[in-house]
């Protein structure tokens, strides 16, 4: 494509605007929309826009951009009509962060590599004005746990709490996959041979704790755990999805199949990825 210059972005981005506060008035659901009704809306776009990132779809990219755009624009608006702030507002607050987040292009401070970027970055935003007043206090409470535990163990690490070398891990992570353990092989059972309510819990408290750990181990290898994981589902859904289709050739259905046939169809799978 051929690149827009300044002008015809800042005249695309009015458009929208413009059309936006025209529904605002005209459309009976654009109306009556608020921060809250807008909220889950808003988590859908921004894992639509996740799965088209994954996949590399260019074209889907833009749109789902545009929708959460969208999201942003309308926040601002509702802000606007309660005098709280506008769009104007959200650009100029989000421009000074960027300059103060980035001394080393705005100001003297030195940093030569994306590693020492991130760790000047987390610095700078304790000392922001109005801030978070502790280094953990910025993680969102709403964000999925797997995310939730990672930007944990990176807020800890930049302040100093970390392994000194990423292989001193693995201690921890057996340490904590031998708790659960335990606590599994002990738990009281009921009559149904389940683990008790009171057994689960706990068992569940030693599971977090595993992977809490394989988390930290993800991070100490440079791997986001979401990343990582997702890749597994992706897989694991393209594997099981192709034992679906051959049992389907063969006039049955998955329940029709033994394990010795499903883990054989499993490893057919696994040579054609």
């Amino acid at each position: 494509m051929q690149p827009h210059n300044r002008e015809e972005k800042a005249e695309a981005l009015a458009r929208v605007i413009d059309t936006l506060d025209r529904l605002r008035v005209e459309c009976p659901w654009d109306r009556k929309q608020t921060n809250e009704s807008l909220r889950p809306n808003t988590i859908e776009e921004v894992y639509e826009l996740a799965d088209a990132l994954t996949n590399n779809d260019d074209r889907n990219i833009a749109k789902e951009l545009g929708d959460v755009l969208l999201h942003v624009l309308f926040y601002a608006k509702i802000g606007e009509e309660k005098q709280q702030f506008d769009i104007a507002e959200v650009a100029d607050l989000l421009n000074e962060k960027l300059i103060f987040r980035h001394p080393h292009i705005f100001g003297d401070v030195k940093a030569d590599t994306p590693e020492q970027v991130k760790d000047n970055w987390e610095q700078l935003k304790l000392k922001e004005k109005g801030g978070n007043k502790t280094v953990l206090a910025g993680v969102p409470s709403a964000l999925p746990s797997l995310i939730k535990a990672y930007r944990i163990q990176e807020k800890a690490a930049n302040s100093g709490f970390d392994w000194e070398e990423a292989d001193q891990v693995w201690a921890k992570v057996k340490e904590e996959i031998a708790e659960f353990e335990a606590e599994a092989k002990s738990a009281p059972r009921n009559e149904k041979g389940k683990p008790t309510a009171e057994a689960r819990e706990r068992m569940a408290d030693e599971m977090g704790d595993v992977l809490f750990s394989l988390v930290n181990a993800a991070r100490l290898y440079g791997i986001h755990p979401d990343t990582a994981l997702d890749h597994t589902c992706r897989k694991f859904i393209a594997r099981f999805n192709h034992i679906e289709q051959r049992a389907r050739e063969t006039g049955r259905n998955l329940r029709d199949l033994t394990l010795a046939e499903m883990d054989a169809l499993w490893n057919e799978a696994k040579t054609l990825a």
